[in-house]
């Protein structure tokens, strides 16, 4: 989207600083979420915003992301560069004003700015203050200026290093070791992902990331561009590359509503799962809001007038509900507006109000248009909403079941759930144990009071490829839900899960460490991320890493959880030592599960978060959905124990 206003005026006196940003280093998690995997990314998109921000002013077409060898990280951009003359208020150059005081930038000027990324103005002081050391140089107006910072701190003034006739804006930062004690090593993948989201979210631009820690076999870095120009469409090609289509082409809308920058994509497949993906202004916003109850509301209303005057509907003996309409849906709907209201647990959902008859509106002329000049892909929506509502009639029977038993009294819990004591949730966890003799050791190995066992027999159902009240037939799934004390469905939204009476905080997938648990654990995930999705975005869901080996030499022995860690502990004993490798968790006994992955004190439990709902939705249609071959080539890539032969 262009800029309308004041192209050029964009100097020192844009900028403006909102506050201090002392207690930044002392509460980093205020800022950027948390210090961990999540937070260290969260710096790189930080300041790939600035330059996203100039792109969408029309200033900017390339963008590069460079992981040094060092695990510093440097970004590029050929905007207009940081404005660098003295700002009036704050006695120094806006470049130190923008890297060191919190919330400065020219987003909060409108004239500088229509609209902007970056989610609550932290920016990229922020990132300078949890560094131990970044180099700004801009590059602009013939010249090339410069300064860096300790830990947010500049060591000089601001200052003239040469000439030029590039224009833009570098920054290389390194994180701090003290601030992220756990991780400081970024990932290609959560990289690229979010590059190649920012890149269909913003058609036109060119961003280029590159891993100078990699080199491929011609001597070149691991690398990829991403750019689209068809931008929300080929973004829903992507997504869906793994599902079968059930309409010949991408349905899609761009314009502007009252105001409000509105960009849809949406095509309907043969799965049964609905995906729907919201942004404002590049930010993920996967608890929803107005938007997307705008696009809902338009997609109802439109899809249902189109039915009822077909005559489709007319030998149904029920109503059509909102839901039918979005089974086997993947939409994408992005808006961009300029001072969005931010709500919700992450502050991930959005408030204007306003934004909802935009989209809505939007919505309604896009599909209105489609479905008049495409009658046969109509006809098959149509269908396939009517297959969705009798599916829903048959679930919510299955679903009444699941609620019944949920809502009973303790006798009413599955009989295979060895229950704890303790009665506050907060305190308690459950562990999803594979098979019945794994099951068996951990009712024996657990603490009672705090640590509930619930044993799944075999494998369960694959949530991927079963119609919903398939789902809810399913024994073991029925289980779960019991188990956890769950209810779902409300009127607005039949497939709204009530967590109010949760009865562990702690959900724990407990499997082999081999190739069958891993499918196992994956199997349970599917059906968490389709069906329970907000059990994973509020922190319960969890998996167990059992150990692979136990290493042994006379009296003294060791566990570990790689090969690598069994070579170096087979090194520190020296000599002839004894290796148990640990094939399932039937083969340990119940002190020696309590001891690596059950206690508390000892154990490691790796929290399952959803950094990208997009790629998310992508990798579980690819490893659950029907097409083999991207299946083959993801595994082949990633698998860990696998050896694929056919």
């Amino acid at each position: 989207m262009k800029e309308e206003f004041n192209k050029d005026n964009y100097s020192a006196d844009s900028i403006q600083a909102l506050e201090g940003m002392e207690h930044v280093r002392m509460r980093p998690s205020m800022y950027i979420g948390d210090t961990g995997v999540r937070g260290l990314h969260h710096l790189v998109y930080e300041v790939v915003d600035n330059s996203i921000d100039e792109a969408l002013a029309g200033h900017c077409n390339n963008i590069s992301v460079t992981i040094n060898e060092d695990n510093s990280i440097t970004t590029e951009d050929d905007g207009r560069g940081i404005p660098i003359d003295l700002h009036k208020k704050e006695g120094v150059s806006a470049l130190e004003v923008v890297m060191t005081k919190i919330g400065a930038g020219g987003k909060f000027d409108k004239d500088s700015y229509k609209v902007s990324g970056g989610l609550h103005g932290v920016g990229v002081s922020c990132v300078n203050a949890l560094s131990e050391h970044l180099k700004a140089t801009v590059y602009r107006k013939g010249e090339i200026w410069e300064q860096e910072y300790e830990k947010g701190k500049p060591m000089y003034p601001v200052k003239k290093v040469g000439e030029t006739d590039k224009r833009g804006t570098v920054v290389t930062f390194k994180p701090d070791p003290s601030i992220f004690t756990h991780v400081l090593e970024y990932s290609y993948d959560t990289l690229a992902s979010r590059m190649r989201e920012l890149a269909y979210l913003n058609k036109g631009i060119t961003i280029h990331l590159i891993d100078r820690r990699t080199k491929k076999d011609d001597g070149s870095f691991e690398g990829e561009t991403f750019h689209s120009e068809e931008g929300l469409k080929e973004f829903i090609k992507f997504l869906d590359g793994n599902r079968e289509p059930l309409i010949k082409e991408v349905i899609n809308f761009e314009g502007e509503k009252n105001g409000v920058p509105v960009e849809v994509a949406m095509i309907y497949n043969t799965s049964y799962a609905e995906n729907l993906h919201s942004y404002v202004n590049n930010i993920n916003t996967h608890e929803g809001g107005t938007h997307l109850s705008g696009f809902r509301r338009g997609l109802t209303h439109t899809l249902k007038k189109y039915a009822d005057e077909s005559g489709m509907l007319d030998k149904l003996k029920f109503e059509i509900a909102g839901d039918d309409f979005r089974e086997g849906l993947t939409a994408i709907i992005s808006v961009k507006v300029q001072e969005p209201q931010f709500e919700g647990q992450t502050k991930t959902k959005l408030g204007n109000r306003e934004v909802s008859a935009s989209v809505s509106q939007a919505v309604s002329e896009m599909l209105t248009d489609y479905l008049e000049e495409h009658p046969e892909d109509a006809k098959i929506i149509v269908q396939k909403v009517i297959l969705a509502a009798q599916a829903r009639h048959a679930a919510q029977k299955a679903r009444e079941m699941v609620q019944r038993k949920t809502v009973m009294s303790i006798g009413g819990l599955p009989g295979k759930l060895s229950d704890c004591s303790e009665q506050d949730p907060s305190k308690c966890e459950v562990f999803l144990v594979e098979g019945d003799s794994a099951g068996g050791t951990a009712k024996q190995g657990r603490d009672r009071a705090f640590q509930a066992i619930l044993p799944l027999r075999g494998k369960i159902l694959n949530v991927e490829k079963a119609m919903s009240h398939r789902v809810f037939e399913n024994e073991e799934i029925k289980n779960i839900y019991t188990a956890l004390g769950v209810t779902i469905g409300t009127e607005e939204d039949s497939k709204a899960l009530n967590l109010s009476k949760l009865r562990y905080h702690k959900v724990v997938i407990m499997c082999d460490a081999d190739i069958d648990g891993s499918h196992i654990a994956t199997l349970i995930l599917t059906f968490f991320f389709r069906y329970m999705k907000e059990l994973i975005e509020n922190g319960h869901i969890y998996i167990a890493t059992p150990p692979l080996y136990l290493v042994k030499k006379g009296q003294k022995k060791e566990y570990a959880w790689s090969d690598k860690e069994r070579d170096m502990i087979a090194e520190q004993f020296g000599g002839s030592v004894g290796i148990q490798r640990y094939k399932g968790l039937g083969e340990m006994n119940a002190e020696q599960l309590w001891d690596t992955t059950m206690n508390p004190e000892f154990r490691t439990l790796r929290q399952v978060q959803i950094d990208n709902g997009g790629e998310a939705d992508r990798i579980f249609s690819m490893l659950m959905g029907d097409e083999v071959p991207p299946r083959r080539e993801f595994i082949e890539k990633n698998a860990i124990y696998a050896n694929i032969d056919a």
